[in-house]
């Protein structure tokens, strides 16, 4: 950024940064918001000198540095993946989510009639790719209240928010309106991206939306499209192979996130854990590209807890377990003390039972879903992925979509938990 334009960015963060204090505000994230702001016009004596126009996901035409130094990412990762995958994750000073660092390592237990199993090394995605972000500021709080004092220490080029990740949740649209009028006010740059989670329908490919505008950010557009091309050909090649399947030889697929830790995490303890109804994210994965049915049929609500008596009456073909109080491999519904009366379950009575990818604040989608969508799929119909070996395949997802090496590559798959691939 311009040295004369930091100097007015600084003073309008002085300026608010007084006002916040006096008044003792906090302004929360939630929600997403079309707004119709016009973006941040940079000093006259600079217009057409430096600076590139992005239109972001709101239709706002925002004008950024074309040398982009500092910047401040809130996102669980999809921002930060893309940027490191663009080359640029460097430039990242500070973010905004409690999950991208996380705990460094994740564990989980569960109980077995033979003992206790524990699993280690756990980790986002974003953690093994940057550790860096380890050691950077986190500008929001557990509240999810922007920490403008400490935005403003930070001097950023550009600020890139998504609303709909469960940093940005959407739940109030006035919360989210009112925080980006506020960082508009300070003169920083701000891009807005809408994910998935923004719009009435799921669409996973308006994700391919988001990294080309971050790749516009940086001027990268090339880069980006070849990044949004590998996850989009993925997932075409699934919806391809298993477009032809007759409705009455669909699988029933049971989206499926265990409780174990429900006391822990202060979720509710009625029943054995939650699935997703029609309607949401997970659905859509299982009817609208892997051409299965969703088990759970009902339109009430994003997910719902079941009873084991709902569970058991639902009596899926496939059990996919997702990330939902932590990971869930498949060997815990299968051997785990807690789960004993979901053993009649067709589904694990036929070792039909899969784990998604270990993916901590998965709210919306990020550069991972393909391997979402592969899991379900094998699951789904092993028949028609019998030529792929998923471990395989997802060592060479890693290393296309970001770039890394065979070495790294094994070592997001481990972060994922997903080695059970590689052992099958």
């Amino acid at each position: 950024m311009a040295e004369g334009e930091r100097m007015r960015v600084n003073g309008n963060c002085k300026w608010l940064v007084i006002v916040l204090l006096l008044a003792v505000v906090s302004v929360f994230f939630a929600g997403c918001t079309a707004g119709d702001a016009s973006g941040v016009t940079p000093d006259p004596k600079t217009a057409g000198t430096g600076f590139r126009t992005v239109t972001d996901s709101r239709g706002v035409e925002v004008q950024v540095p074309e040398n982009i130094e500092r910047v401040v990412s809130v996102s669980d990762g999809l921002i930060e993946g893309t940027m490191f995958a663009l080359g640029v994750g460097d430039k990242i000073v500070a973010h905004g989510s409690s999950c991208i660092p996380g705990k460094g390592n994740w564990t989980y237990s569960y109980s077995t009639t033979d003992g206790i199993v524990n699993g280690t090394g756990g980790k986002h995605v974003e953690g093994v790719l940057m550790p860096h972000l380890n050691d950077l500021p986190q500008v929001m709080n557990h509240n999810m209240a922007m920490n403008y004092e400490t935005l403003c220490s930070l001097e950023p080029d550009v600020v890139i928010m998504r609303p709909g990740c469960c940093t940005v949740p959407t739940t109030d649209s006035d919360k989210i309106e009112k925080t980006i009028r506020t960082l508009e006010s300070l003169g920083i740059p701000l891009v807005v991206l809408h994910s998935p989670n923004c719009y009435d329908r799921p669409n996973l490919k308006i994700i391919s939306d988001e990294i080309n505008i971050i790749g516009e950010v940086f001027g990268k557009e090339e880069e980006a499209e070849r990044i949004a091309g590998c996850l989009e050909s993925r997932l075409e090649m699934i919806k391809e192979r298993t477009g032809n399947i007759p409705e009455e030889e669909k699988s029933k697929v049971l989206m499926f996130g265990l409780s174990s830790y429900n006391a822990q995490y202060g979720y509710p303890t009625n029943g054995p854990g939650v699935s997703y109804g029609l309607g949401t994210t997970e659905s859509y994965m299982v009817e609208g590209i892997v051409n299965a049915k969703n088990a759970y049929r009902s339109d009430i609500g994003s997910y719902q807890m079941l009873s084991t008596e709902q569970v058991l009456a639902l009596d899926p073909d496939v059990v996919v377990l997702s990330t939902w109080c932590g990971h869930h491999p498949a060997d815990e519904l299968y051997h785990s003390t807690n789960y004993q009366n979901l053993h009649l379950l067709s589904a694990v009575e036929n070792n039909r039972v899969a784990s998604l990818p270990f993916m901590p604040c998965n709210c919306v989608r990020r550069l991972e879903y393909p391997i979402e969508l592969m899991v379900i799929a094998n699951a789904a119909y092993p028949e028609r992925f019998s030529d792929i070996d998923q471990g395989e395949w997802l060592l060479s997802f890693y290393m296309d979509v970001y770039g890394v090496d065979e070495v790294t590559a094994k070592a997001l798959r481990s972060a994922q938990w997903m080695d059970w691939c590689a052992d099958e």
